[in-house]
């Protein structure tokens, strides 16, 4: 009986294991989240102009790239999407970064728009 709660117990933990395994990191999970979003807005601020483009099947597409560009699936993504959904200690954390990367962003991009008047002042 020992032997075989061993036995049970060390198949438990080694599925555990490689259950954890499967899940993406909190950065490759940020990474992919931040340029999935970026992907949806270009969908709908550019290519819904455009009529004879299915929006579904462009974003779908868009969509492959980011998870192959980024080593992973869209199994795997959604996978690791429902366990952080399910983990809020570990979803919070992961949605501030994405938070954080997007004020950078603004905030370079705000920079460029004061940097380039003074640049043109200086010429």
């Amino acid at each position: 009986m020992k032997v075989f709660l061993c036995l049970f117990f060390s198949f438990f933990l080694l599925c555990c294991k490689q259950n954890n395994q499967s899940i993406l990191s909190s950065d490759e999970m940020g990474k992919i989240v931040w340029e999935l979003t970026q992907a949806d807005v270009f969908t709908q601020d550019f290519i819904i102009k455009d009529s004879s483009i299915n929006l579904e099947k462009e974003n779908l597409k868009i969509q492959l790239k980011i998870f192959s560009k980024n080593n992973t699936d869209r199994k795997s993504f959604y996978k690791s999407y429902d366990y952080y959904l399910k983990h809020e200690e570990l979803l919070k954390p992961l949605l501030d970064s994405i938070v954080v990367r997007n004020g950078r962003i603004r905030e370079n991009m705000r920079l460029k728009k004061i940097i380039k008047p003074i640049n043109e002042q200086v010429k």
